[in-house]
């Protein structure tokens, strides 16, 4: 397994983001349109989260691998400082599936999420048609799996923002800093 590094979102990365977020396995995982994979439509979604994050709404950084080469974005969305939450969301440029990349940008995000943030619980969700997705989470030693009934308004929240049926898993404060430590 490589490293990786997170840095933040800055609009030299959007010919980059392109070209891995056009590839049609990422952007039909993502469902992404043609418009929004274009190098404008990546420049419109960098100054999107830099916005939110002045806002306090989300905390997004660009995955470089251990070659300096951007290969994929990980974000934490819809933070509720009151409630101490968070949304996960990441994806991994096609090249650079299957390498264990995923793994190590949400260890270093939920280090930042539980340890600098203050949050306690980060949610995971997934499409119930995107096995590859749920397959991913599911390899994780620090999440629970499967917390619809716990959390119902959560899963409500993912399913309005996908439009799809989704599965709902989540990272907790402590199992994973017990884990991480």
């Amino acid at each position: 397994m490589g490293k990786i590094r997170l840095v933040p979102h800055a609009l030299k990365y959007a010919k980059e983001i392109s070209a891995l977020s056009s590839n049609p396995k990422v952007k039909m995982a993502l469902g992404l349109s043609d418009e929004q994979t274009t190098v404008e439509g990546t420049k419109g979604f960098i100054e999107f989260i830099l916005e939110e994050e002045k806002l306090g709404r989300q905390y997004s950084r660009c995955i470089v691998n251990e070659e300096e080469k951007l290969i994929g974005v990980i974000t934490l969305k819809d933070i509720d400082p009151i409630k101490k939450t968070s949304h996960i969301g990441t994806w991994i440029g096609y090249a650079y599936w299957g390498r264990g990349y995923n793994e190590l940008a949400k260890a270093a995000i939920l280090s930042t999420a539980f340890n600098q943030l203050g949050l306690n619980y980060v949610f995971a969700g997934a499409k119930a048609d995107n096995y590859r997705s749920q397959k991913a989470q599911e390899k994780l030693p620090y999440i629970t799996l499967r917390v619809e009934n716990k959390f119902p308004e959560e899963l409500k929240l993912i399913e309005a923002q996908t439009g799809s049926k989704c599965v709902l898993n989540v990272f907790e404060k402590d199992k994973f800093l017990a884990w991480y430590l």
